[in-house]
């Protein structure tokens, strides 16, 4: 009985050891090679920055509907050229200009209720429509007030972005740094100690853009159709860990 005492007194000092590892690193502390437990506290930043988009993707197209299907076709490839030779001349260069839906599909009469019957094609419908990069956004409004008048009943999926975000992601990573060593010395002052040296710092993410519809919102008053290209945000959060004195 006496041995199991002594075996189970001596797992218990182990386990304390090795508790104690998760919490202490050793550094050389001295030239005599003494060692120290360092004592250190990990925290996470958060930093944000704000910018005004400067470019817009917009989805623009024409539908068509026809007797025939090639009716329908003629007509809206006539009305889609005619809207595609626009954006060209109000300066959106080819690259930026992308076929993102194209369809074809029948249109069927409406059955009356209890009458059952074969389904009856009517007519046929053309859908066509094209994604757009403008890289003004001085000319949002008037391309949108053309695109129109040219016969594009289908406009929407509006996104407002941000050409180059780095200038934005560094001003948000010092802000989460900022942050990390405002919470670390929050910290150290309640346990009574002081904030030292930094031993790592991780990424722990980027935001990408995202919209932020506030007061600060601008409205492109020059253009014939009012936009609000508003204001974006970019985040970044981090891991910092820190010595203490």
């Amino acid at each position: 009985m006496r041995l199991i005492h002594i075996a189970a007194g001596a797992a218990i000092i182990l386990g304390a050891a090795f508790a104690s590892n998760l919490l202490w690193r050793p550094e050389p502390s001295h030239a005599n090679g003494e060692h120290r437990m360092a004592r250190t506290i990990s925290v996470n930043g958060e930093g944000e920055a704000y910018g005004r988009p400067d470019q817009a993707s917009i989805s623009t197209g024409v539908t068509s509907e026809a007797a025939t299907a090639q009716a329908a076709l003629s007509a809206n490839t006539a009305q889609m050229t005619q809207v595609i030779a626009e954006l060209k001349k109000a300066g959106i260069e080819d690259k930026d200009i992308q076929t993102s839906n194209f369809s074809v599909s029948p249109v069927y009469e409406n059955e009356q209720p209890g009458i059952p019957r074969r389904p009856k094609i009517s007519s046929y419908r053309v859908s066509n429509s094209v994604s757009i990069l403008v890289r003004d956004l001085s000319k949002m409004g008037a391309i949108l007030d053309q695109v129109v008048q040219l016969g594009s009943n289908e406009v929407g999926g509006i996104n407002f972005s941000i050409k180059d975000t780095k200038a934005l992601m560094t001003e948000a990573r010092e802000a989460a740094i900022a942050d990390a060593k405002a919470r670390a010395e929050t910290y150290a002052k309640a346990a009574g100690v002081s904030v030292g040296r930094v031993l790592s710092i991780s990424e722990g993410g980027a935001q990408a853009p995202v919209p932020m519809f506030a007061a600060r919102a601008v409205a492109l008053e020059s253009a014939p159709v009012p936009i609000e290209a508003g204001q974006q945000q970019v985040s970044a959060t981090v891991s910092v860990v820190f010595e203490l004195n």
